[in-house]
């Protein structure tokens, strides 16, 4: 997977073509997600001094970037881990699990 390629418009996603989504969405589960742009059509916002200070690109150096998300409604986390691992792209990358921040 690179980080830094675009998504491409003509890879429409048809309703067959995702079935962990599909599955999701069934249940009620799945709440909102997308794709992301690449991390070089990023802008890095920093307040100093009262004045907003905006750099090209991500704040840090990586290789590795946020692709897309997609949040879920899950019984327990532990439940959200299951999803996650579905996920086809935990075959070939990382999917990171977080609960919201108001969430224990």
């Amino acid at each position: 997977m690179d980080a830094q390629a675009e998504a491409d418009p003509d890879d429409t996603r048809d309703d067959e073509s995702f079935p962990w989504l599909d599955e999701l969405q069934a249940k009620g589960a799945w709440i909102t997600g997308d794709q992301l742009a690449p991390p070089r059509r990023a802008r890095s916002v920093r307040v100093r001094d009262g004045k907003p200070i905006v750099t090209d690109g991500p704040f840090v150096e990586t290789k590795e970037a946020v692709g897309g998300f997609d949040l879920i409604e899950a019984g327990s986390f532990e439940e959200a881990v299951e999803v996650a691992a579905g996920h086809p792209v935990a075959r070939i990358g990382t999917i990171e699990v977080r609960p919201l921040g108001g969430d224990a």
